[in-house]
């Protein structure tokens, strides 16, 4: 039995192979409500959710998701789950003061990645790849 829960396999497929941050925010939220609320789930779930908005023309709800989410995620480790949180959230922090700097200097959204640390992650993901979820199928 893995140590990675499938919701979770799940948002890193969605946030890394299909950039499909709408479906990021279903599959971790599910995983979020499961696992009691946890900090760290809701943290990588608003980064996700950041992105959306700025990609739908929303940079002031993207500003507060990503601002959100670093604030739960500071507290974690920079090798947590399996990812290298501490280039996410490094990333993260440099999206989010170009976000506060649109309107002088204007940028098209794009996308971040989340890097895999642990060899049995990136083999979920291999295997998910293989045979991979339809949208909202994640039950």
């Amino acid at each position: 039995m893995s140590e990675y829960d499938r919701l979770y396999v799940a948002f890193l497929y969605y946030f890394n192979d299909q950039r499909d941050y709408f479906e990021c925010h279903e599959v971790m939220e599910e995983l979020w409500l499961e696992e009691g609320r946890n900090p760290l789930y809701q943290g990588l779930l608003q980064i996700a959710v950041g992105l959306y908005h700025h990609l739908n023309g929303n940079p002031s709800g993207s500003i507060k998701l990503f601002s959100a989410g670093l604030d739960k995620l500071a507290p974690y480790p920079a090798d947590t789950l399996g990812i290298d949180l501490g280039l996410l959230v490094k990333d993260s922090e440099v999206y989010l003061e170009k976000l506060l700097r649109l309107k002088e200097e204007p940028f098209l959204p794009y996308d971040l990645d989340i890097r895999i640390l642990d060899q049995e992650l990136e083999d979920l993901l291999d295997d998910l790849r293989l045979d991979p979820p339809v949208g909202s199928d994640h039950d």
